[in-house]
């Protein structure tokens, strides 16, 4: 199901407001996983709108693994994330405004997967190498775990 494309049938390219579901994985580098989107070819974090009926963990597991193809688990609250960063205008002129529900974790399985039309690639970075070319809806939350913020954000 993808309930977002459904509702673009009624109401067009007008804004809608979702929840978005994502996940900042830990290798045992200590290095983030980031995906650079097809779309606009900045670096987001794996993740995606909530379905009718799933949970934020659902969600999050779910777009994991068909973003990078991989199986997260053992995730922990990292924050919750609002205001205008959250705004996003999509290439084809698509509008959202997205909450979004964070989540950490070092505990994945399998081999990452660059397959999804989504994303051209993926690549761990240290908290010091972060790429300035960010999707603006995920650069709050990569900025704050790159400072090593351990407190769970809500913004």
């Amino acid at each position: 199901m993808n309930y977002i494309n459904s509702i673009r049938e009624y109401i067009g390219h007008d804004l809608v407001m979702t929840v978005g579901c994502g996940v900042l994985i830990e290798n045992d580098k200590g290095q983030i996983l980031l995906q650079k989107r097809s779309d606009t070819g900045e670096w987001s974090l794996p993740g995606g709108a909530l379905e009718p009926i799933e949970t934020y963990e659902q969600a999050a597991k779910r777009e994991v693994r068909e973003e990078a193809g991989i199986e997260v688990k053992n995730l922990k609250l990292f924050g919750i994330y609002s205001g205008k960063q959250r705004e996003i205008h999509y290439p084809n002129k698509d509008v959202v405004y997205s909450l979004a529900v964070m989540f950490w974790t070092n505990e994945y399985s399998g081999v990452i997967s660059d397959t999804d039309s989504e994303v051209i690639e993926h690549r761990f970075f240290n908290r010091d190498e972060i790429p300035a070319e960010l999707f603006p809806c995920d650069s709050k939350a990569i900025l704050d775990w790159s400072k090593g913020v351990t407190d769970i954000i809500v913004d």
